[in-house]
């Protein structure tokens, strides 16, 4: 019997499991190229892509939404660097999974002098031990650690951490983006994509590529002999196209918006109802009616932003479709509440006048009374 060498049965494994992989996974890019977004990072001059090639970069902490590329961005990081990558992940390691990581970095580099990027994915859920246990590592240049995080983090990264790494926003794919991607997609699959399913898809996908792929796979699913039309694409994504027009989006929330500010409680309902049975994202309605709350009724009812805030926070515990009674709470609540544009007006006011050149030195009756005269008030970072 011939003895098959053993990475040929890795190789093959991996193989098959690429191709029952999913159709976004399948699709991850290899190169900087072949990265859809981002171009403000790794665009020709961009300085994510100056790092890799020189391969001078230190850690990185990526932070944006869901589907943005932070994960494809550090797998391709590893193989254009060609360094070692290891993945650690927040919700199941621990700090002796990170230490035996360290230690694995420290033999890699002596014996083979092959230098480690440890992939932190969801950083945000390390607690505070689990971070600080990358410090010394971090510190020492022994890893490169690159973060992954939904979240802030200047709210949810250890200030020590945060300082030893470089923050880099992601930004929501663009519709001409999200195209793209889905013509990649339906080009692998061997599916034609009729150009009103693709619009949806590429509408209802909030800049999420991996949601656009996922809704693409599941309607060429539906799809007779892969030929993808609009109500495949409204069955994958449980939503009809046929009620939210392309530009609908932006004149709907602005429906909304006037009848609140008019007090017309009835239309705003119906504007709002329109939204969520479109399926626009209800965390974006939420977003508005804060910013709704403060700068039309403000001080008018202070109460207002505390409901709105609510509903927002019941947006994200409850979810859809429950969560529309949250929404229409805060909307009946904003619609009857008096209005004022006292607090929009007052910030306005002061901006006009920074702007106008008015001193910016703070008067002497004002300043901190525990600072001795003539000598320097640092900055205060306020993370």
């Amino acid at each position: 019997m011939t003895n098959v060498p053993h990475d040929l049965f890795t190789q093959s494994a991996l193989d098959s499991l690429r191709e029952q992989a999913p159709l976004a996974a399948r699709l991850r890019p290899r190169t900087i190229d072949d990265i859809i977004g981002q171009r403000h990072l790794l665009g020709a001059s961009g300085p994510l892509r100056r790092l890799i090639e020189s391969d001078r970069l230190s850690s990185i902490i990526l932070w944006g939404p869901p589907g943005t590329g932070k994960t494809t961005i550090a797998e391709v990081i590893a193989a254009a660097t060609k360094r070692e990558f290891v993945r650690l992940s927040a919700v199941t390691s621990g700090v002796k999974d990170v230490r035996e990581v360290i230690d694995a970095a420290q033999r890699r580099l002596g014996e083979h002098q092959r230098r480690t990027i440890v992939f932190v994915d969801e950083i945000h859920r390390f607690n505070a031990a689990q971070q600080d246990s990358l410090l010394p590592a971090v510190e020492a240049g022994l890893i490169t650690l690159v973060g992954a995080t939904t979240e802030n983090p200047f709210f949810e990264v250890n200030a020590p951490l945060r300082s030893r790494s470089t923050l880099l926003r992601l930004e929501p794919l663009s519709p001409d983006d999200i195209g793209d991607l889905l013509d990649r997609g339906a080009q692998v699959e061997g599916a034609t994509l009729a150009a009103e399913a693709r619009t949806l898809i590429v509408e209802r996908s909030g800049g999420d590529g991996r949601q656009a792929l996922t809704s693409l796979e599941v309607a060429i699913a539906l799809a007779p002999e892969k030929r993808v039309d609009v109500a495949h694409a409204e069955a994958a994504l449980s939503t009809s196209a046929l009620r939210y027009g392309r530009n609908d989006h932006y004149d709907v929330i602005s429906a909304l918006i006037k009848s609140m500010r008019a007090s017309d409680e009835k239309s705003a309902l119906f504007w709002l109802a329109r939204m969520i049975e479109a399926g626009d994202d209800p965390r974006f309605i939420a977003r508005r009616l804060i910013v709704f709350a403060s700068e039309d009724v403000g001080l008018a009812d202070p109460t207002s932003l505390t409901v709105a805030v609510a509903a927002a926070t019941a947006v994200e515990h409850v979810g859809l479709p429950e969560a529309r009674y949250n929404l229409a709470h805060a909307v009946m609540h904003l619609a009857g509440a008096p209005k004022s544009r006292a607090v929009t007006d007052a910030i306005e006011a002061a901006r006009e006048s920074l702007l106008r050149g008015a001193s910016i030195e703070v008067p002497e009756h004002l300043r901190d009374g525990n600072t001795p005269q003539g000598s320097v008030i640092p900055a205060r970072r306020y993370d």
